[in-house]
């Protein structure tokens, strides 16, 4: 009796030991799985906020291969003064209103952006629910070389924006001068000391900020302390008491403040 209990108990182990080994060997849930990035992530933040974020989807896991990171932006203080022009989307961004084609260029000089991923970027910010095309004014179309754009976007080095912009030495400020967007590259790279949001977040400023001139919107004023500062506040010389703010809408409304600006010092670097 007792070498039967043995015997059936050494069964039923071997049992649970194969059916534990069988679960170990069932392909896991793919809601089980915790995921993380499929690359590093770059090696500055200036990098870091030029490439898209890629969420972090359930069953995502990172390749056993290594990804090398993708070059930090570099630039001249001046640049050549051609450019290269990215190649067109067909999306129109926006439901209605009048539509503009625009361009984007690149000074020759600097390096390391990627190009797709501006384009994809500066899209995304026109198009954001709280961008220029959402109220429905304004419709926005990307257009390639040899085209006739409405406007250019262009991300130029310093010395060539004082060139574009005028106005004496200031390598610091981006400007709108005819259909020309100027973005400062050294901006688009540093940001600003102490503003206070990403630098995502500031990229977005500038573009709406520039664009917002060529659509023919002047400066504006701080609404008062503690208020998201206007798309049209001059933030990178200054925010008076406001928070930093990227865009010309706020829940579906025009969001502005005051004509007016600061005689704000500009920095020297």
């Amino acid at each position: 009796m007792r070498r039967w209990s043995v015997v059936r108990m050494t069964g039923l182990a071997v049992a649970v030991v194969v059916a534990i080994g069988a679960l170990y060997e069932l392909p896991a849930s793919p809601f089980a799985r915790g995921g993380v990035p499929d690359r590093p992530a770059p090696s500055t933040k200036a990098a870091a906020a030029e490439q898209p974020v890629k969420p972090v989807e359930p069953g995502d896991r990172s390749s056993s291969t290594p990804v090398r990171p993708r070059p930090a932006i570099t630039y001249p203080a001046r640049g050549t003064g051609s450019y290269g022009v990215l190649p067109g989307n067909p999306t129109i961004i926006g439901r209605s209103g009048r539509q503009l084609t625009f361009q984007i260029a690149i000074e020759d000089g600097i390096t390391g952006i990627d190009r797709t991923a501006l384009a994809q970027f500066v899209r995304a910010t026109y198009g954001a629910p709280q961008g220029w095309a959402s109220g429905g004014q304004w419709r926005f179309r990307q257009v390639g070389p040899g085209e006739n754009p409405d406007f250019t976007l262009m991300l130029v080095t310093p010395a060539t924006r004082d060139t574009l912009c005028g106005g004496g030495y200031d390598r610091y400020t981006s400007c709108r001068i005819g259909d020309r967007v100027v973005l400062n590259i050294a901006r688009w790279v540093h940001g600003i000391p102490k503003y206070g949001a990403s630098l995502a977040a500031y990229r977005q400023y500038m573009i709406n900020h520039e664009t917002g001139h060529r659509l023919g919107r002047g400066h504006e004023l701080c609404p008062g302390p503690g208020q998201p500062a206007p798309v049209m506040q001059q933030q990178t010389l200054g925010l008076h008491g406001c928070t930093p703010y990227s865009w010309p809408y706020v829940n579906g409304a025009r969001y502005k403040g005051r004509l007016g600006q600061y005689d704000d010092p500009i920095p020297h670097s």
